[in-house]
């Protein structure tokens, strides 16, 4: 599926790797409220995404999966996709839709 994040695309998956989890908060999403925790890259210690703890509303299915942002995951040929490195600044902004 595709979501849109601050900065453009992002995508749910069910399973990602190479990836450290950070501790839960609830965030109020375009979804609704959700209880999320932020994604690490094990390499760089970047953000990366968010990972789905607890939805609050039962008709979301998205508990256990994780969100990537995809300016912030490296291409298959090893190219950045974000213009400029972001600094080690915070939550992500969780803005799905």
């Amino acid at each position: 599926q595709s979501f849109h994040c601050k900065h453009g695309k992002a995508y749910l998956f069910s399973k990602v790797v190479n990836v450290s989890v950070g501790g839960a908060e609830e965030r109020n999403m375009m979804t609704g409220l959700h209880t999320v925790a932020d994604i690490f890259c094990v390499g760089c210690g970047s953000i990366v995404g968010w990972k789905y703890e607890t939805a609050h509303e039962k008709t979301q299915k998205k508990e256990g999966k994780s969100v990537l942002e995809r300016f912030k995951v490296s291409g298959p040929n090893g190219s950045q996709y974000w213009v400029s490195q972001e600094a080690h600044l915070g939550g992500s902004d969780g803005d799905d839709a």
